[in-house]
């Protein structure tokens, strides 16, 4: 599985279930939520996740720009390793 859809599924998870907490338990679990969204945030501008450096200590690859040639592309061309549909 990539690491990039991990990392998405910790994110809903997360969310979801400090929202289920701030509803039956204290408002103050919004603040996870809060250092979730802010995390998404700063690691679309800065690419550093957090989760990724933790998944990739635990052994999990498949990172979306690993070099990982898909379908008969060139190397290089992936989902977030520039835009594949531009070149000629």
């Amino acid at each position: 599985m990539k690491m990039e859809f991990i990392i998405r599924r910790f994110a809903g998870i997360f969310v979801l279930a400090s929202l289920v907490l701030a509803n039956y338990h204290s408002p103050y679990w919004l603040w996870v939520t809060a250092f979730v969204g802010f995390n998404l945030l700063q690691s679309s501008f800065t690419k550093f996740c957090p989760l990724e450096i933790i998944l990739k200590q635990l052994g999990v690859s498949g990172s979306c720009c690993g070099g990982e040639k898909t379908s008969g592309e060139n190397p290089g061309d992936s989902c977030c390793c520039g835009d594949a549909s531009h070149k000629s």
